[in-house]
């Protein structure tokens, strides 16, 4: 289907279902983008062959009279109630895609036309209700700033440049991308690309992305890999999801990224605290520990202790 076409079978949905009434066929072919310039015959069978295709796709249009003391004057329109669907549970690749969309909804063209056809009904004298759009706009949270200035990057295929705090540090560092493209993972938001200055691929998370993320050099400066598919690179390039945790000691107002990520702070003793910290890779775990040095006192499991009392005496050794 081509884009020209699926713009007009949008716009035909949103006549329809804003209309508060039956909206006659030519009212809508005023309307309606795409329909404008045709003659009578070729109007009639593309407005036919328009509506035998969205009723194909499952969009209840109905068929009524106008004036009900007037029967030969007939209208259509599409009931919110009918139309709009009951509440989707997605999996975190579908909202994903369905995150992306919603977006894009928000910047495209597609919000011009939509305006532009809820505008026309008005000027027609034809009640209308904008709240039913919501029936058809996909809504996925995208909070981040640095969410809009990496979109459009990616879009425009341009280096971009940012402060990114990695989990564990305490100082942000300068990393320079290629953005390939935008993905939500288990309900946060990811920009995928070519890290200029690792020369590798990597991740990273928008929450983590600190100040004005610039832009590098012109548009079009690079190209996405031919086979590139983001979904497998998310699943390579994601940190494991926690599984075990571990019981630190923390001495007061210290250790503050352990704590952020604690599942229960309990206190201890004066001074101390422990903290219920979940991990994946107990090496990173320890690595991050030994880094606080006499603030952190692994309580168990062994393992977290023992890589932490590894890198403490290779540090003492040196």
């Amino acid at each position: 289907m081509s884009a020209r076409k699926s713009e007009r079978l949008l716009n035909v949905v949103i006549c329809l279902l804003v209309a508060r009434t039956y909206v006659t066929k030519e009212r809508i072919r005023e309307v309606v983008e795409g329909y404008a310039g045709q003659t009578d015959d070729a109007f009639e069978k593309m407005f036919e062959r328009d509506k035998d295709e969205l009723r194909d796709l499952g969009i209840p249009i109905e068929m009524g009279t106008i004036d009900k003391f007037f029967s030969d004057e007939v209208g259509y329109r599409i009931r919110r109630d009918v139309f709009e669907l009951p509440e989707v549970h997605l999996e975190p690749d579908e909202a994903a895609v369905l995150g992306v969309a919603a977006r894009v909804w928000q910047h495209a063209g597609l919000s011009e036309a939509t305006t532009s056809a809820v505008l026309k009904l008005k000027a027609a004298g034809i009640q209308t209700d904008q709240s039913a759009l919501s029936a058809i706009e996909p809504h996925v949270g995208a909070s981040e700033p640095a969410f809009d200035p990496l979109w459009s990057a990616v879009v425009a295929r341009q280096v971009v440049r940012f402060q990114h705090l990695r989990s564990g540090a305490s100082e942000p560092t300068t990393r320079t991308l290629e953005p390939w493209g935008i993905v939500s993972w288990h309900g946060r938001w990811y920009v995928v690309g070519r890290d200029r200055d690792r020369q590798a691929t990597r991740m990273f998370r928008m929450s983590r992305i600190g100040g004005n993320v610039k832009t590098v050099g012109e548009p079009g400066a690079f190209t996405v890999p031919e086979g590139t598919d983001l979904r497998s690179l998310v699943t390579e390039l994601a940190p494991p999801r926690p599984t075990s945790e571990a019981k630190v000691r923390a001495r007061t107002g210290s250790c503050v990224s352990l704590r952020r990520r604690a599942n229960a702070i309990e206190e201890y003793e004066e001074g101390w605290d422990l903290l219920h910290v979940p991990y994946a890779d107990s090496s990173v775990l320890a690595e991050e520990i030994a880094s606080y040095g006499p603030d952190a006192v692994v309580e168990g499991p062994g393992d977290v202790l023992d890589g932490v009392l590894w890198r403490l005496r290779t540090v003492a050794g040196a």
